[in-house]
């Protein structure tokens, strides 16, 4: 072969040698040089990839020469190495913690941000609220839309309440499904007031039904994901302690009338003054305190090559502004991750244990302090008058029946405790089998809670003078025991050029309850036989068992495709409708990957979102729902086996009775702008749910019997808008503000029966004898059901004066009308974050538009008859009201007593500063909560779960000091 022909072959060859060129490597983790399994490797600009092995090896054919290859994998920062003839190429990647926040948690697994097609949110710990956060939802209040957060009551202990999205259910519980660390909690025992809110990390909320079809039973009101704080691989030793100190103090108190404004009032009627005394007293002055608050936190971390660990340590002690409140909590976090079989094998321990203990005070004082006449004074030595010192109502030689209490006395005289001993555990294990791409995850978790509770009342005071003094005791245990497992699969299909995800997998739920009390009869532990009165046992059992999969497509990192599917089973129906069906399904279109999104200066983020999907609902109360039966004014039968007491069950019930489902639509879209400085989302639902689970009397036992039965259905809708901006972004200077304004409304559709039968129903009771709020077909479940109030031509009320709706000439139950709700029309919160070098601070507002109270403090006093014409020789105080409306008699289903009570509240302010040292970082800050409310309600607080405002514990202003210290 001659030289010149060489020459030709070799240029010949050459352009072929380019083309079909391999390279191989492996690609590992910076921090612990630990192979990454399906870390992506693809030639820039084509669909000509891979994916990396157990090993983190991979192998591709086919690179022309100058090609750039792309390394990247969730979490980490991409890396692209200029191909130029290696035959290998190893890539290590560093985490990048902008990337790491695009890591979201979707039901039973993971996900990029950008693939997410479900409205969901996440709100992570340093958007968290902070001050003397107590409960674990108190951090989320205000952050996310769609998201509401009610603080119950101002009582220490007393959780918020938390709704997503417009509640679609009557009877059933409203409450999410809560999940910490991959167990479902109890959702009749959820109880977050045993998680420290220091160890918490994030809160992931899946809000329509295509992301929590997979949860099936119990997804109807969404699900909450909680994770918690774990150690770092690779990480040296952390220690961070927080210490915080709070004073709580009442800024608000119900109007009442005053000694000498009840004296004045009772000389204008030509009242008999002899029966008012001679003192001065303000009786919510003698039964409120100023609360304190005292958080300690401690936590320790440290990661070494295979192995993490995080200890937290807490102490929380509140004493509330109601005399004789208090709630204390010690806590426990483990978390403990450990690599195994050439990091084949994650194993993840986690572990939160509780002790609380919260004393309760007499609730009753609170309305008592309302309406006790303001001229007695607190404390009597004259025996005709009073009881244990404290001056009470007597008749002929006896406590008043009628009369109230003495606010201080009803304080005084009860010792009410609960202790609860709580620990959760979780032991996930995360195994790449031997098939590329297929992982095993399952878990395995235990939640199991005690308690000990006992109320005394003692015989020499006011409250327990009828009764000889009373007390009961109970005590009892629940267990939860979780066991589930999934195979989730990955693979990229380079025919289609997709990315392919799949997972399967069942779970299985074991809840158990056992409470046993005893309560005193006349005093005495005994009965009128001399034999001791039996330990009652209220025992409990229920089990859920659920088969889950999904499938999700990500094709041309365009289009995503996602879609799931849960068969469940619960034990609290009957065999025949045991189980159901769920599913949902949902798609995004990444808009952000094509050429004009790419090529614009000021778009960086477009994404629309669609789905629908179909929920359920279990959590109905009874054990044995289809088959029990509740009889008005009765106990329900037992049989006593010695000394205890076994409740039966009998079969006379709705045998057919099966699941809530709720079906819902969602359409949304994500935007960026500039670089994602400007972000946001919109969201828009429609949501039906069917066969709803209320309590109905059966057919053939008319108003005698009454059992669960499928009633009725609702529609809801509604909107929801977040935005976030980065409106300064700067090495020293950073201010970031963030928005959420939610649209909702709920109305009934349906109320009829098996067999389309109309069911009396009874609604929401409002505290006054009869249902305020009934529901009816046409409007919202919590709208008020009144008389409309007919006014002078000045806007007073006229005493018993009622608009004839049907113009019969009578006024009677036919005239009232459904009017106003307490739900709001919309709720929005407003965040703002700034911090300059080492100065900090930040500010949350929420507030509520749209909503109505009805004012059930004023309704139950301010009439002349209730402050002058007791059956006693005795009056009682009002709320100022009276001299407002005039009102002679009792007008409890007046529209009067509707208020509008829209509002704005400042929830949180902080500032603070950190002063870096050396060895130590030390933080330093001041916050306060509840700073102040602008609103035209008249009552004590706008904010009242369920719309009736009656004699609420007040929730207090907070001012906090906080001091922490880092050793680094």
């Amino acid at each position: 072969m001659n030289q010149k022909f060489k020459i030709a072959l070799l240029f010949l060859v050459l352009p072929l040698l380019a083309i079909a060129q391999q390279v191989s490597g492996t690609v590992t983790d910076a921090a612990n040089n630990l192979p990454i399994l399906g870390a992506s490797v693809v030639v820039k600009g084509t669909s000509n990839g891979t994916a990396t092995d157990f090993d983190g090896k991979y192998s591709l054919n086919n690179i022309p020469q100058g090609a750039t290859l792309v390394f990247s994998y969730l979490g980490f920062a991409t890396q692209e190495i200029e191909y130029t003839g290696q035959t290998i190429i190893n890539a290590i990647l560093d985490e990048d913690a902008s990337q790491l926040d695009a890591i979201v948690l979707i039901g039973y697994g993971s996900t990029t941000k950008e693939n997410v097609t479900a409205a969901q949110t996440t709100v992570s710990d340093d958007e968290f609220n902070t001050g003397a956060i107590v409960s674990a939802g108190q951090q989320l209040a205000g952050k996310a839309a769609g998201v509401q957060v009610v603080a119950a009551s101002g009582s220490p202990g007393d959780g918020p309440v938390i709704r997503v999205r417009a509640g679609s259910t009557l009877s059933a519980s409203q409450d999410p499904l809560y999940v910490v660390d991959g167990v479902p909690l109890d959702q009749g025992n959820a109880n977050l007031n045993s998680l420290n809110p220091n160890d918490i990390e994030s809160y992931t909320i899946l809000k329509d039904a295509s992301a929590t079809a997979i949860y099936g039973n119990r997804a109807s009101n969404g699900v909450v994901l909680i994770t918690t704080k774990k150690g770092q691989l690779n990480s040296d030793w952390a220690v961070s302690y927080d210490a915080q100190f709070g004073v709580n103090r009442n800024f608000n108190q119900v109007d009442v009338l005053t000694a000498d404004e009840l004296r004045a009032l009772a000389t204008e009627r030509g009242e008999d003054l002899s029966l008012l005394g001679d003192a001065s007293t303000d009786w919510q002055n003698e039964i409120y305190q100023t609360g304190t608050t005292g958080i300690h936190n401690l936590s320790i971390s440290k990661g070494w090559e295979s192995t993490s660990l995080r200890l937290g340590l807490g102490q929380t002690n509140q004493a509330g502004t109601l005399i004789g409140s208090d709630y204390s909590r010690s806590t426990l976090n483990l978390a403990l991750t450990q690599r195994a079989l050439d990091n084949k094998l994650k194993l993840t321990y986690t572990a939160q244990g509780a002790l609380e203990n919260r004393g309760f005070a007499d609730g009753g004082a609170i309305g008592s302090a309302i309406v006790f006449d303001p001229t007695r004074p607190v404390r009597s030595t004259d025996p005709n008058s009073s009881i244990n010192g404290f001056f009470e109502f007597f008749n002929g030689g006896t406590p008043e029946v009628n009369a109230p209490a003495n606010p201080v006395g009803l304080l005084e005289s009860l010792d009410s405790q609960n202790d609860n001993h709580q620990i959760r555990m979780n032991l996930n294990a995360n195994y790449k089998l031997p098939v590329d791409g297929l992982v095993f995850d399952g878990n395995a978790g235990f939640d199991y809670n005690e308690f000990d509770s006992f109320s005394i009342r003692t015989a020499n005071s006011r409250a327990g003078f009828f009764d000889n003094g009373s007390r009961s005791f109970s005590y009892g245990l629940r267990r939860n025991t979780l066991l589930n497992g999934r195979l989730d699969y990955k693979k990229f299909l380079e025919a289609i050029d997709t990315d392919f995800e799949a997972t399967v997998g069942s779970s299985y739920q074991d809840f158990t309850r056992e409470t046993f009390s005893r309560n005193t009869i006349d005093g005495s532990f005994s009965d009128s036989n001399g034999d001791p009165i039996p330990l009652r046992f209220f025992p409990g059992d229920n089990r859920l068992v659920s088969f889950f999969g999904r499938l999700s497509f990500d094709i041309k990192d365009l289009i995503v495709l996602s879609g799931s599917i849960s068969r469940d089973g619960s034990s609290r129906f009957s065999p025949e409708e045991r189980f159901g069906t769920f599913g949902g399904a949902s798609a995004a279109i990444k808009l952000t990957n094509l050429d004009f999104v790419q090529n614009s200066s000021f778009i960086s983020q477009l994404k629309l979102r669609g789905g629908y999907g179909v929920t359920g609902q279990q959590e109905i109360g009874p054990d044995f729902a289809f088959i029990q039966v509740f009889t008005p004014g009765q106990l329900q039968s037992s049989i006593q086996l010695g000394d205890t007491f076994l409740p039966t069950i009998r079969p006379e019930g709705a045998q057919d009775l099966k699941w809530e489902e709720t079906a819902q639509y969602n359409v949304g879209i994500d935007l960026g702008f500039f670089d994602d400085r400007l972000t946001g989302s919109v969201d828009a639902y429609y949501r039906e749910t069917s066969d709803l689970l209320q309590f109905a009397p059966i057919a053939a036992g008319g108003l005698e019997n009454f059992v669960l039965q499928n009633v009725g259905d609702t529609e809801s809708r509604g909107l929801e808008i977040g935005v976030n901006a980065k409106l300064v972004r700067s090495e020293n200077f950073n201010w970031n503000i963030g928005g959420n304004l939610t649209f909702n409304e709920i109305e009934i559709t349906n109320l009829a029966g098996p067999n389309n039968n109309p069911v009396a129903v009874g609604g929401i009771s409002g505290g006054v004898g009869n249902n305020i709020q009934e529901w009816a077909v046409g409007s919202d479940p919590s709208s008020f059901h009144v008389y409309r109030q007919v006014y002078d031509q000045n806007g007073n009320p006229l005493d018993g004066v009622f608009v004839d709706v049907n113009g019969d000439n009578v006024i009677n139950e036919a005239d009232r009308v459904r009017y106003k709700k307490a739900n709001p029309d919309a709720y929005y919160g407003f965040t703002s974050n700034l911090n300059y070098k080492e100065f900090f601070m930040s500010f949350t507002l929420r507030g509520s538009a749209g909503l109505y109270n009805y004012n059930n403090v004023d309704s139950n006093s301010a009439t002349f008859e209730n402050i002058f014409n007791n059956p006693g020789n005795y009056y009682t105080n009002s709320t100022t009201d009276v001299l407002e409306s005039q009102f002679t008699d009792p007008q409890l289903f007046s529209d009067y007593y509707v208020r509008k009570a829209d509002f704005l509240k400042l929830d949180n302010a902080t500032i603070g500063y950190t002063f870096l040292g050396d060895k130590v970082d030390i933080r330093t800050s001041i916050t306060g909560t509840n700073l102040f409310t602008i609103t035209d309600y008249d009552g004590l607080d706008p904010e009242v779960s369920g719309g009736i405002d009656n004699n609420l514990y007040p929730r207090s202003r907070t001012v906090v000091l906080g001091l922490g210290f880092t050793l680094k």
